[in-house]
């Protein structure tokens, strides 16, 4: 007898392929229905799809500025249709905690497991219940999770390696080098250590990201107002949130990348911008692994240490375009090798379908 193929129900905050923070998700979507004959995915926010056949989206409607109230009924409309007429054995729950939460009995009923994936620092009521609701919890690295459970399994990122990429064109020679920074604003990235060790350097500074919808500008006017203090408004710019394009090729045109997450955010961008070829340096040691013999050069202990952060920037500039390339190259290849997209799905699907690596 045949066996069924398997579906999977799956959880999403935000599926827009064109967003700048969670536009990767569609990645991660489109690599999981390789493994799956139809994924049908609850959304909170739908912009723009671009999904294969097998893959069916609803939306509880926060892109068209429903109350939060109607968002829950949408959710559980879609949520009883679907279990209603489709079988299922697992549900992945993607940075959604709340859905996890709320669909929990409902699942639970009918014999569906939950896996939730939360890579955050931030504790919370929401996250409680997720996590009380779901048989396993994934996440990037074990202090990217909050809670100590049973039910964690670390399962690394997934960068999409073939996009994010080396310029293949060799670089035209520049005046100045360019360090760049990307994360959203927001003091827990750090940026104001990046412009402070930039001060005495000969390099001009890119801030990639802005402040998220809803969370105040205070600290993106602190940042401004230290650069005017500084006098270095002509070699430091905000682009502003960017479309995965154009960030990548803000990262193929840098000299020098910096992330300044500390330990317990395992940071996308860092990842995204050692498979860019990039020469990163980090404040999280947790990235030691990727560094090859180079880890002195390219972890900075502490986020707030200016004067480690500009010695390490100096460092790098100092070096021949070389140098840097053999370094860019050992990230890269430790990137790739380690998570990529399709090595993450492949540890995905094992504990959606396990509950193991």
């Amino acid at each position: 007898m045949t066996q069924p193929q398997p579906r999977l129900l799956m959880f999403n905050l935000m599926t827009d392929v064109s967003d700048p923070v969670l536009g990767f998700t569609t990645a991660w979507i489109n690599e999981l229905a390789q493994h799956y004959a139809s994924i049908d995915v609850i959304t909170m926010y739908q912009g723009q799809v671009a999904v294969p056949d097998n893959v069916r989206i609803f939306s509880a409607g926060r892109e068209k500025g429903l109350s939060k109230p109607i968002r829950v009924m949408n959710f559980y409309r879609h949520l009883l249709r679907l279990i209603a007429t489709n079988h299922y054995d697992v549900c992945f729950a993607h940075m959604m905690p709340l859905f996890a939460g709320l669909a929990g009995p409902l699942l639970t009923l009918r014999g569906i497991k939950t896996v939730l994936w939360y890579t955050h620092r931030q504790k919370s009521s929401q996250l409680k219940l997720g996590l009380t609701m779901s048989w396993r919890v994934v996440t990037a690295v074990k202090t990217s999770f909050p809670y100590e459970t049973e039910k964690l399994r670390v399962i690394g990122h997934g960068i999409d390696t073939d996009f994010y990429a080396p310029n293949p064109a060799p670089k035209k020679p520049s005046g100045t080098p360019i360090v760049i920074q990307v994360a959203r604003l927001a003091a827990i990235k750090h940026q104001d250590t990046t412009i402070k060790a930039i001060t005495q350097i000969p390099a001009d500074l890119t801030l990639v990201g802005d402040v998220q919808p809803g969370y105040p500008q205070t600290y993106k006017h602190e940042l401004k107002d230290m650069i005017e203090i500084h006098n270095i408004s002509h070699r430091v710019e905000f682009t502003g949130d960017l479309k995965p394009p154009a960030v990548r090729d803000w990262y193929q045109r840098a000299t020098v990348a910096v992330n300044m997450s500390p330990v317990g955010l395992f940071d996308k961008a860092a990842l995204e911008s050692m498979a860019c070829g990039i020469p990163t340096i980090v404040s999280n040691s947790e990235f030691a692994h990727l560094m090859g013999d180079y880890a002195d050069l390219l972890i900075v202990e502490s986020p707030h240490d200016v004067d480690r952060l500009q010695d390490r920037i100096n460092r790098l500039l100092a070096m021949s375009d070389e140098e840097r390339h053999t370094i860019g190259q050992i990230q890269r290849q430790n990137v790739s090798a380690q998570y990529s997209l399709a090595s993450l799905v492949t540890r995905l699907v094992s504990v959606l379908q396990t509950g193991e690596t």
